[in-house]
């Protein structure tokens, strides 16, 4: 099987395979997305959010972290523009990981690179990292691919629908924001560990998180961010130098 431009991209009987692949491989850690998404679900009925609007939210934004960043906002009649830039901010990772996946998906038909581009989350472009790092060349990648995204899309927006059906019912007291929280880092903190750059990027955004809270309309999460990517992007320099050297040392 072959694209427009006569790349291999596998047979049926391979992209099947890669399919199921992906979504299997995702398993193992379905369990702490949908414990997220269950939280932002609660979350969204416990805001100013009507029904429509969080169940809206949920199917359209597709986005856990910038959701739950805007809630906030969106409680103190923040305007518009400071919720706009928030999710933009908190959503820039993504402009990195289509940076990423620009190259070996580019032989794809547009359409099918546009849902790819809604599908993809963090969680499912990490293990796709890793799973092709000493594969570039498979042809049917893009179906492993789509079978972790798919995956995630159908545990988050369940999880979430359950969380903004028993929001109304579920006490504060239970603390699940700690809950998501936890299960939130329990996926990042195996990622950050073999990346210096987000690892650094990490414990920025941590830092100044904590440092800007107090900051009026929760601007303190766009300073974290920001300062998050630049220790990112400036660690992620000084490897690239670093492993330059080395090459040229040797």
């Amino acid at each position: 099987m072959t694209d427009r431009w006569g790349t291999r991209m596998g047979s049926q009987d391979e992209r099947r395979a890669a399919w199921r692949e992906g979504a299997r491989d995702f398993l193992p850690v379905l369990l702490g997305v949908a414990a997220w998404g269950l939280v932002t679900g609660v979350a969204m009925v416990q805001s100013a959010l009507a029904m429509y609007q969080t169940v809206a939210m949920s199917l359209l934004a597709f986005a856990g972290s910038a959701q739950l960043a805007v809630l906030p906002l969106i409680g103190v009649v923040a305007p518009v523009w400071v919720i706009v830039l928030t999710a933009l901010v908190v959503n820039l990772r993504f402009v990195i990981y289509s940076a990423a996946l620009a190259r070996p998906l580019a032989h794809l038909p547009f359409r099918r690179r546009i849902w790819l581009s809604y599908l993809v989350g963090d969680v499912p472009f990490a293990l796709y990292m890793r799973r092709t790092a000493t594969n570039v060349a498979w042809p049917a990648r893009d179906a492993y691919l789509a079978g972790m995204v798919v995956a995630n899309w159908w545990g988050w927006q369940l999880s979430s629908l359950a969380g903004i059906a028993l929001g109304a019912r579920v006490p504060r007291e239970w603390g699940l924001q700690l809950a998501g929280t936890l299960a939130l880092l329990a996926l990042l903190i195996p990622m950050a560990s073999q990346r210096p750059p987000a690892a650094a990027g990490v414990c920025v955004t941590a830092l100044v998180a904590i440092l800007t809270y107090r900051f009026p309309l929760h601007l303190g999460v766009l300073v974290a961010i920001l300062a998050g990517v630049v220790a990112a992007l400036t660690v992620e320099g000084l490897v690239g130098r670093g492993r330059q050297w080395l090459r040229r040392a040797a």
